[in-house]
């Protein structure tokens, strides 16, 4: 997202790195069954996981493995100042608590953004970490990745060229057929464009730049792809039917590689603020979730403010910070049908 790409960590604890994301004796939350045990939403936006997820914290991008029994999602705290990728694992049918992942615990870097291939196979991320096996000692904003082997991920490894650039790239998202689709910022400057890159003999060819009706408004950012690649749900700034601030739209694509004009998400995922900038629908197709950052109305709110009140609303979502919500995915197809070409 930008202005966050170029901030610094402050150590974090360190966890071992030969497990996927926490250790099998660390604690339960007290939940069974998928998502968390969670209802599945309707076709009105729901907090995601509460108190696990979804707790206050500045929260944002999630990704889940397509047999649903691992979700990642970030965290930052101070204004980019600590930002890393956190698991729960769900074993025997219960769930683990949230840890830092393995290989995400390095302090003095900053790791966000997952993305699951849909075969599992793969796990994709924005970091700024050194590139070690290029002899870095100062990292640069890149997309990586790491390799299933068994029940835990590989050694992260920088995606180099032609994916990566002297200019800064992330949010990675993936089709089926390894097609992988990111965020190309121009350092230096405020303008991001969303690029995709072939997978072909296993390599990645020379990115495209996405057309019009994909980079749109005056400045894109973050987008989603479905594994089918039949559209794209991308953040934009600056169009005319902008609720306000940063919104959510999506732009559908056919078999001659046509893009439609992007359509707003409108006033159920859309608000007038600016951080709402990370989509993910679940692999099935079924859940579409996002971050947002909402706050109490005033009728949630005391008639009168107090300490005892101001340090409940700090350590609860909606607060004002970014949370991660989940609604019926099926108003996308909807959507389709309202779209012009």
């Amino acid at each position: 997202m930008p202005l966050s790409r170029a901030a610094r960590l402050i150590p974090v604890v360190a966890l071992a790195g030969s497990v996927l994301c926490c250790n099998p004796e660390e604690p339960t939350v007290d939940r069974e069954g998928p998502y968390f045990g969670q209802a599945p939403p309707g076709p009105s936006p729901q907090l995601f996981a509460p108190g696990i997820v979804s707790t206050g914290m500045f929260t944002r991008d999630i990704a889940i493995t397509p047999d649903g029994r691992e979700i990642y999602f970030c965290v930052s705290v101070g204004n980019y100042a600590v930002t890393t990728i956190l698991c729960s694992r769900q074993r025997d049918g219960r769930w683990s608590a949230p840890e830092v992942m393995a290989h995400m615990d390095r302090p003095g870097s900053m790791n966000l953004e997952p993305c699951i291939s849909p075969d599992g196979s793969s796990f994709f991320f924005f970091s700024d970490r050194p590139d070690s096996a290029a002899g870095e000692t100062v990292g640069e904003e890149d997309i990586w990745v790491m390799n299933r082997s068994g029940d835990a991920w590989g050694s992260p490894r920088n995606l180099g060229p032609p994916v990566n650039s002297e200019d800064p790239e992330f949010f990675p998202s993936v089709t089926r057929d390894g097609t992988l689709y990111f965020t190309r910022g121009k350092r230096g400057q405020r303008v991001e464009k969303i690029f995709r890159s072939r997978l072909v003999g296993g390599r990645y060819t020379e990115p495209e730049e996405l057309p019009a009706q994909v980079n749109c408004g005056t400045t894109r950012f973050n987008a989603f792809v479905a594994p089918d690649e039949s559209y794209i749900i991308l953040s934009a700034i600056g169009r005319e039917d902008s609720r306000g601030g940063v919104d959510y739209y999506v732009v559908f694509r056919d078999s001659a590689d046509r893009w439609s004009e992007p359509v707003n998400l409108g006033p159920l995922v859309n608000t007038d603020g600016s951080q709402e900038y990370s989509p993910f629908v679940s692999r099935d197709g079924l859940y579409f979730f996002f971050m947002s950052a909402r706050k109490p109305t005033p009728d949630q709110m005391p008639s009168q403010l107090s300490y005892a009140y101001l340090m409940e609303l700090r350590n609860r979502p909606e607060n004002g910070l970014p949370s991660m919500y989940w609604m019926d995915a099926s108003f996308l197809g909807e959507l389709r049908r309202e779209a012009t070409w």
